[in-house]
């Protein structure tokens, strides 16, 4: 075996480890932060904070006498608070406790109020989700709204000829005047209405002049994303490759595209994509793929993985700090109740499992977006810090959910569960938590 042939693998394979730890490191971070700080401020001393766990790398004491760590498995971390028993906060140093004065006993977790103890709890997904909001808000204020009336952008690389220039308001394809983007219902109707040819006649003002000229279809068969893990991904297709033709037949319109995909029925197709003038004969297997629906409820499709995009970037305008805020808002809440359904509909038995990822499903989707550049990989961050904040939030022992759930009984009935109480919920929380890692990762292994 040539050696040599083994390096581009590692290669990819060192680029989605470090792309995995470094987004895994931000989420914890924000994570466990979230608790150290709100527990400060209710009067909770943290011992340690730490990235990570085992042997200590590098570590400092802060003037308050917290010590800041890096530790060796990078894969999570921790804040120790005064009197815990352990980094998990899941027991209490008795002995510790024992040989407090009052004072010091209110900055430990167990002497502290119920208030202080579910507010430093809940700080931690509380952070991962406004972490994902910040994130969102500033990629929709980046990003900002596409322009009305239609303008175009930047031009994409096609393989048919483009008469339009960048700043050309679209007054009409075809004669027919396009809508405004904010009415999807009418937008999605005017591009119903138009030919499907490789070229369309576009009406533009240049200048302030209207005149006509030729461009592509509105929306060519062009992948301007590669879905991370999919069927498209898999073979090499890249961001910027058009497909332009399907078993032979040639397509002009994404449409086109997506209808031969969806009648496939799983069959290989044989593609054939242009890039940087020039044809690649590829074949391509769709994949069954569970979609949420807007009530809730999942349609199976086959899908190969490209989004596509127009036959040239839309110009936009400045959105709002309100607009983009909100915009972040609904989208966190889009991905929990996404999130929530998809997780009930596997339970249930009406999608199937292997719509759960692993550690290595993860690992994977890290570094494709990674290597999509920096914007799909810090929005990946935000989408994953949402899941990860909503998962710690399932009533599950040993997660924070399942700590509010005992700080909730403490509330009703006015005194903690009992320490054996505990011990066993622990237990089998631990036991839920590492089955539920143990089945994705096999989902990771044998899921097609």
């Amino acid at each position: 075996m040539d050696l040599t042939s083994l390096i581009p693998h590692f290669g990819g394979v060192l680029w989605t480890l470090v792309a995995f730890v470094v987004a895994l490191s931000v989420i914890v971070a924000i994570h466990e932060y979230g608790h150290y700080i709100v527990g400060k401020w209710s009067g909770i001393y943290a011992e340690v904070f730490s990235l990570g766990f085992g042997p200590v790398l590098f570590s400092r004491v802060d003037r308050h006498g917290t010590k800041w760590q890096f530790a060796a498995l990078p894969f999570g971390g921790y804040v120790k608070f005064r009197g815990d028993g352990d980094p998990s906060s899941a027991s209490t140093d008795t002995e510790a406790l024992a040989g407090m004065t009052e004072e010091q006993r209110r900055s430990t977790m167990a002497g502290a109020p119920l208030w202080a103890r579910t507010a430093t709890v809940a700080a931690g997904p509380i952070f991962n989700f406004i972490l994902s909001i910040v994130i969102f808000t500033g990629v929709f204020m980046m990003r900002g709204e596409v322009a009305d009336p239609l303008t175009v952008g930047e031009l994409r690389t096609l393989p048919v000829a483009q008469e339009l220039r960048s700043d050309d308001t679209v007054l009409a394809i075809e004669g027919r005047t396009p809508p405004s983007f904010e009415d999807g219902v009418a937008y999605d109707e005017f591009l119903k209405s138009l030919p499907v040819a490789p070229q369309l006649t576009y009406t533009v003002d240049r200048d302030g002049a209207r005149i006509d000229v030729a461009g592509p279809y509105v929306l060519p068969p062009i992948a301007t994303q590669i879905v991370p893990r999919s069927a498209a991904g898999d073979i090499g297709m890249r961001p910027g490759d058009v497909i332009t033709a399907i078993d032979g037949q040639e397509i002009f319109a994404f449409a086109q595209l997506k209808d031969s995909v969806e009648s496939s029925a799983g069959a290989p197709l044989d593609i054939a994509v242009w890039r940087d003038g020039e044809i690649l004969d590829m074949t391509l297997t769709p994949r069954r793929v569970d979609e949420p629906q807007p009530d809730n409820s999942f349609q199976t499709f086959y899908r190969i993985g490209i989004v596509g995009g127009m036959a040239f970037e839309p110009a936009t305008q400045s959105l709002g700090f309100g607009a983009a805020l909100w915009g972040g808002v609904e989208q966190v809440g889009a991905i929990m109740q996404g999130s929530i359904s998809g997780l009930w509909h596997m339970v249930t038995g009406r999608i199937s499992s292997c719509n759960l990822s692993g550690p290595i499903g993860i690992a994977e989707t890290s570094g494709d977006m990674a290597s999509q550049g920096t914007a799909s990989f810090i929005w990946f961050i935000a989408v994953l810090s949402t899941a990860v904040g909503l998962l710690n939030l399932f009533p599950v022992p040993v997660l924070d959910g399942g700590h509010l759930v005992f700080y909730a009984y403490e509330a009703v009935s006015g005194r903690p569960p009992s320490d054996k109480a505990l011990r066993v919920l622990m237990s089998i929380g631990l036991t839920v938590i590492l089955g539920l890692m143990v089945f994705a990762l096999s989902n990771d292994i044998f899921c097609p």
